[in-house]
């Protein structure tokens, strides 16, 4: 005789059967453990100086020598992005014969989150 098995809906499988103690959620900061975990991950951080929309003709017609105008005002401060998200902005420096960036104003965490 071929034995029956019990299936369970995803409803079901979610809920804690009765009696069982629900599991233990840590309302304290993250420990310096777990952030050290996130310190090797890779994101991409950009700077946007500007951005304006072309027709497709006129970006066929560029070439060496071309300007665009940009819809930034020249001194005004850049955009700094980390994988698409605003997190600051700042201005060009030279760092030796380098370009860099200072950050001039950091965007609140809480508008950061608002973004994603």
């Amino acid at each position: 005789m071929a034995e029956e098995q019990e299936t369970q809906t995803p409803e079901e499988e979610q809920k804690p059967a009765a009696g069982a103690a629900e599991p233990a959620v840590s309302s304290s900061p993250a420990s310096a453990e777990n952030l050290r975990v996130l310190e090797n991950i890779d994101v991409m951080l950009s700077v946007e100086v500007g951005n304006t929309e072309l027709k497709i003709r006129d970006l066929l017609r560029l070439n060496e020598g071309s300007v665009i105008e940009l819809d930034r005002l020249a001194g005004d401060p850049l955009d700094i992005m980390v994988n698409g998200t605003m997190i600051a902005k700042g201005e060009v420096v030279m760092v030796g014969e380098r370009f860099g960036v200072r950050f001039t104003e950091i965007v609140d965490p809480e508008k950061r989150v608002e973004s994603l």
